[in-house]
């Protein structure tokens, strides 16, 4: 997924270079050759799982590729494993705040003008954080192709609105629009939890009384 259109001027927007590892067990480029070569049977087979819940499904069929969803799910399971789980994780991505908690960290998708990332989104008490699941190529001012993580961190007391949404033609797509101080807009999606994220994220922001006016209630 091209990253190229993404507003760098956005204050919000990071993105963060992918690191040079030699642990990972192959490059990316390496993990979207495989992709490309088995990600058809993968799709297949993965849309005739039964087992699949509901919630599971629509948040994978979100990606413009269910293959590229679901090994992008498998690898940040993988790393919140290997990491210690998502506190570790967060303390990765973000580097906690004094004095800041983890609240919670859920799967879902943000939009953006090349179409839905996928991602997690971490609450904590002092920041709302998204992540996505795996690197995306971007080019510089120059032209030079680099692979970036897609993150976006907006400290709590700088949201102005937070308003829960659904598509009226099909309500079981949901949205959480997050609007800022400045006038930045954010639109997550494709949540396996919506309404836990909701809550969260909700109760989060009552800690912060001038920015829970602008809540639109649930």
């Amino acid at each position: 997924m091209s990253s190229n259109n993404y507003n760098n001027n956005n204050p919000y927007l990071r993105l963060t270079p992918l690191p040079a590892s030699g642990n990972s067990g192959g490059s990316w480029g390496e993990i979207c050759e495989m992709l490309n070569r088995c990600g058809k049977r993968f799709e297949d087979a993965t849309r005739k799982a039964e087992c699949l819940a509901d919630n599971v499904w629509h948040h994978l069929r979100i990606s413009p590729r269910l293959s590229d969803a679901a090994m992008a799910k498998i690898a940040q399971g993988t790393k919140v494993f290997t990491e210690g789980g998502y506190e570790k994780v967060f303390q990765q991505e973000f580097h906690k705040l004094a004095g800041e908690k983890l609240l919670k960290a859920y799967a879902c998708y943000i939009s953006t003008s090349n179409g839905p990332v996928i991602g997690t989104l971490y609450i904590s008490t002092q920041r709302m954080a998204f992540c996505s699941d795996y690197p995306l190529s971007h080019y510089s001012s120059s032209g030079q192709q680099e692979w970036v993580y897609f993150k976006v961190v907006v400290d709590l007391d700088q949201l102005r609105t937070v308003n829960p949404s659904a598509n009226r033609w099909n309500p079981s797509e949901k949205y959480i629009h997050v609007v800022t101080r400045d006038g930045y807009e954010f639109w997550f999606m494709g949540f396996i939890s919506y309404d836990k994220a909701l809550k969260t994220l909700t109760e989060a922001l009552r800690h912060f009384p001038d920015t829970s006016g602008g809540l639109v209630p649930v």
